[in-house]
């Protein structure tokens, strides 16, 4: 207790012996505790205390009474003793206000750490239960969660006995006790949770401290594998400002009973389940600071994301694929795939805000929509191709001998369609027709007059034939040009067929077994 205040008790009982005069308390520098020499009842029977008159320089010594005496002794007793020993409180009634009466000097010590000795420790044993996971904000990294947080100390100042006093346990406001200053790392906002003004004090010293938390804490979160993502985020408890020779954190329940008790007492049921609690104790490298870290596993309850993007996208996906079935010499499906297309970018448009965002990972489900969306586009560029050449092949020019290898021979080959043989009949009729021709027709043996007419005539039909000959032959080279380019096409159809197949296939088999992955954990 401060000078100023055993100056105050004092003057209030010494008022009676002369009433109206100034009181100044001055206790000897000498006194040493618990030193029986010389003995402090002998130093206070034999003690002045100096009075001075109001308004005058003068000083009068005189000797305290008996009575008032015996209060400057437990007075000074009072002081000497309390450093060094714990306060025993004495209850006058075995009730709460006269406990509190009781407790009510030791108020003046919360300001200090309360050990007797410096060189003590304060174990200060650490619990808590997750009542609720509010939200995850992958943009920020933020994780928010209600807590419920548990502190226990020893108090050495103060012990009482339960008999006496009544009671075993009172509560008292927060701010009349020492109260650790116990941190979590990363907490990265206001706590806004309600606050609690009590904690409860047992008759042996042990203080039990207990109060809500909204935490927004950072969370290193990896959203690759969304939406069956795990996240793993920390908690890390430490003191601000005392060292582990000050302070020391333990654990007051096992992380297996924190993680039981906390999915017992969870009242959300959004997005997020909590998987487990682990934790782990440690010192830094130059052991100054007492840490204990815990490791929170979440999981992401995907059900929502998958009926609302996933299936959608693959139904989409599906009836483009099977577009392919539609014959393009006497449909468009240029229209059809394009109306796919737009309908598919409105979907996407409308389901970006289920998608997360995030500046330094690409979820896998973003690039299976963007893959998606890319083998649309190539379907439409691939039945555009298909349409030109069915429509405008013949004046097209031969088929590049490069496009004839690759195409029609190797991709051909992959595709089960193999290049078709030239009609060599046809060619060797037109060989025939053009022989016969050019041979004319056999003449008679023997003189024969013909009519001049009749030449002339045979002179008209052998240019008509040769003419005609011309047309055929090229006839036949553009038929075979056009047919070479349709099967060009056809090779291209067929291979990016199969690649629809493919495609979905490995996304199906990749979509289950990370699926099964995030739920077998």
């Amino acid at each position: 207790m401060a000078l100023s205040e055993w100056t105050s008790v004092f003057l209030g009982e010494a008022n009676g012996v002369l009433d109206g005069d100034t009181w100044n308390l001055e206790f000897d520098p000498s006194i040493r505790a618990n030193t029986p020499e010389p003995g402090w009842k002998e130093y206070v029977s034999n003690t002045s205390a100096r009075h001075k008159k109001p308004n005058t320089d003068k000083h009068l010594m005189f000797n305290v009474m008996a009575s008032k005496r015996l209060i400057l002794i437990s007075m000074v007793w009072f002081l000497m003793q309390a450093p060094c020993s714990a306060f025993t409180v004495n209850c006058s009634e075995p009730n709460q206000p006269a406990l509190l009466k009781a407790l009510t000097p030791l108020f003046n010590l919360s300001s200090i750490r309360p050990v007797m000795d410096t060189s003590t420790t304060t174990n200060v044993d650490i619990f808590f239960a997750i009542y609720g996971i509010l939200g995850v904000d992958e943009k920020s990294q933020l994780l928010m969660t209600y807590l419920c947080l548990n502190y226990r100390w020893i108090n050495e100042f103060i012990t009482w006995d339960p008999t006496q006093c009544g009671s075993h346990r009172i509560s008292l406001p927060r701010n009349k006790l020492w109260m650790p200053d116990i941190v979590i790392n990363e907490f990265m906002d206001e706590n806004t949770a309600p606050h609690v003004p009590y904690v409860h004090i047992y008759h042996n010293g042990l203080v039990w401290d207990a109060l809500p938390a909204k935490v927004v804490s950072s969370c290193n979160l990896d959203i690759y594998t969304f939406p069956f993502d795990i996240q793993n985020c920390t908690f890390t408890f430490n003191s601000y400002l005392h060292d582990s020779d000050e302070l020391k954190l333990t654990l007051m329940r096992t992380v297996q009973y924190m993680t039981e008790m906390s999915k017992n007492v969870m009242t959300t049921m959004g997005e997020w389940e909590l998987l487990n609690i682990t934790g782990n104790k440690y010192n830094d490298e130059n052991e100054y600071n007492n840490v204990l870290q815990f490791h929170i596993s979440l999981r992401r309850r995907a059900k929502m994301y998958v009926v609302n993007l996933l299936i959608p996208s693959i139904f989409l996906i599906t009836i483009d694929l099977f577009s392919f079935l539609l014959p393009p010499q006497s449909v468009d499906r240029s229209s059809f795939k394009m109306t796919l297309i737009l309908g598919y970018t409105v979907f996407l448009l409308i389901m970006n805000d289920l998608l997360p965002t995030t500046g330094h990972a690409v979820p896998l489900l973003n690039v299976f929509f963007s893959l998606c969306l890319a083998l649309m586009v190539a379907s439409l560029l691939e039945t555009i191709l298909i349409t030109n050449l069915l429509c405008g092949s013949v004046k097209d020019s031969p088929v590049p001998h490069w496009i004839q290898v690759l195409v029609l021979q190797i991709l051909g080959f992959l595709v089960f369609l193999p290049r078709k043989a030239k009609n060599s009949d046809m060619e060797q009729s037109v060989a025939v027709v053009k022989l016969d021709a050019v041979e004319g027709p056999p003449q008679e043996k023997g003189p024969v007059v013909e009519d001049r007419v009749v030449q002339e005539l045979r002179s008209l039909a052998t240019d008509v034939q040769a003419l005609r000959l011309q047309v055929e032959q090229q006839r036949l080279d553009g038929s075979q040009s056009s047919e070479d380019w349709i099967q060009v096409g056809f090779i291209i159809d067929r291979l990016l067929f199969g690649i629809y197949i493919l495609f979905i296939s490995v996304s199906f088999i990749t979509i289950i077994i990370i699926w099964n992955n995030s739920y077998s954990q």
